[in-house]
C-alpha cells in the first residue's frame, strides 16, 4: 500500500461540513465517491481536521492509501509519478465545483493527515460595508467595534490551555486543552479578519472565540470578563458563535519529515 496526500480547497456553503454525517452531503462523502468511482473500489479519506456546515477550506489535507498494479480497471499506470498526475485531473473532472483538488503528494506510510499536522489556521472575514458580491463570505455588521481591545483579549488566548468554554458540549473529543500560537485581528480595506493558528481546534471553538470577542469590541466583555469566561470552562459564559459562511481554513503545517518518503520527495503534481 501507498499512501498519499491530497491538498484540496472548497467552498462548503452545499455541505454539512468536511466529516461523514448521516443527516447531510459532507465534502469528505464527495472526494470519497469520486475515488470509489476511478479506483473501482472503496477508497477511505481521512482529514486533517473538521470543519463546521457552511464553513470552507482554502487549504484542507486529506490521506488515502491505495496499491495501485498496472492492471488497475482505471487504466492508470503503477509509476508512483504518474498515478498521481492523472488521479488529480479525473478527480477534479468528477467532483463538482465547489470542491478542487490542488495536488496529490506521496509520502512516506506512516505520515498521518490529521496527527502529523503541527498547526492549522484559520480566518474569519467581517465588514461594515454592503457589498452584493462578497456576502456569502463575509459577516456584515452595522455598529462599530473597538478593535484594539479586542486584540487585547485575543492576546490573552495563548496564555490558556484549557477552552471549554469555546467548545460544542457533548463532542467525543478526550480533551479540550490546546496550545494557541497566534490570534489578532488585522484590517485589509473595508474587511477585518481575526487569523488564529493553534496546533488543534475544538468543534465550534473559532466560532465561539469571534462572538465572544465581538462582546468585547461592542464593552459587553470586559478583558478581566474574557479571562473569567475561559477560566469558568462554561460554554454558556461565552458569547453567541458568529455564521460559519465567513470562517475558512487556510493552512496546515506539516513537519517536512512527515511528509516525503525518500526519492519521490519532489512527487508533488499541480
Amino acid at each position: 500500500m501507498e499512501r498519499y496526500f491530497i491538498c484540496l480547497s472548497y467552498n462548503g456553503a452545499n455541505y454539512c461540513g468536511w466529516q461523514n454525517q448521516p443527516n447531510g452531503v459532507s465534502v469528505q462523502q464527495k472526494i470519497e465517491e469520486s475515488l470509489r468511482i476511478l479506483l473501482r473500489k472503496p477508497v477511505p479519506v481521512t482529514g486533517a481536521g473538521r470543519t463546521d456546515a457552511g464553513v470552507h477550506a482554502r487549504m484542507m489535507v486529506a490521506h488515502f492509501d491505495w496499491a495501485g498494479s498496472t492492471g488497475s480497471p482505471t487504466g492508470l499506470a503503477a509509476s508512483p509519478v504518474s498515478e498521481p498526475v492523472e488521479l488529480t485531473g479525473k478527480l477534479n473532472r468528477i467532483l463538482p465545483p465547489d470542491i478542487s483538488i490542488h495536488k496529490i503528494i506521496r509520502v512516506s506510510p506512516e505520515a498521518h493527515a490529521r496527527f502529523d499536522a503541527v498547526s492549522r489556521t484559520y480566518q474569519y472575514y467581517i465588514s461594515f460595508r454592503k457589498d452584493p458580491f462578497d456576502y456569502p463570505f463575509l459577516y456584515r455588521l452595522n455598529r462599530p467595534l473597538n478593535f484594539d481591545r479586542m486584540n487585547e483579549a485575543a492576546a490573552v488566548l495563548s496564555e490558556y490551555a484549557d477552552f471549554t468554554s469555546f467548545s460544542k458540549l457533548h463532542t467525543d473529543v478526550k480533551t479540550n486543552l490546546c496550545r494557541i500560537i497566534r490570534a489578532e485581528w488585522t484590517q485589509s480595506g473595508d474587511v477585518w479578519v481575526f487569523t488564529i493558528t493553534a496546533n488543534r481546534f475544538l468543534r465550534n471553538m473559532v466560532r465561539a472565540i469571534v462572538g465572544t470577542l465581538l462582546d468585547v469590541g461592542r464593552g459587553k466583555v470586559s478583558i478581566q470578563g474574557f479571562r473569567d469566561i475561559i477560566e469558568s470552562k462554561d460554554r454558556s459564559k461565552a458569547g453567541t458563535s458568529v455564521p460559519g459562511n465567513a470562517l475558512f481554513l487556510t493552512d496546515i503545517e506539516y513537519p517536512p519529515s512527515a511528509l516525503f518518503c525518500g526519492a519521490y520527495e519532489e512527487t508533488i503534481i499541480q
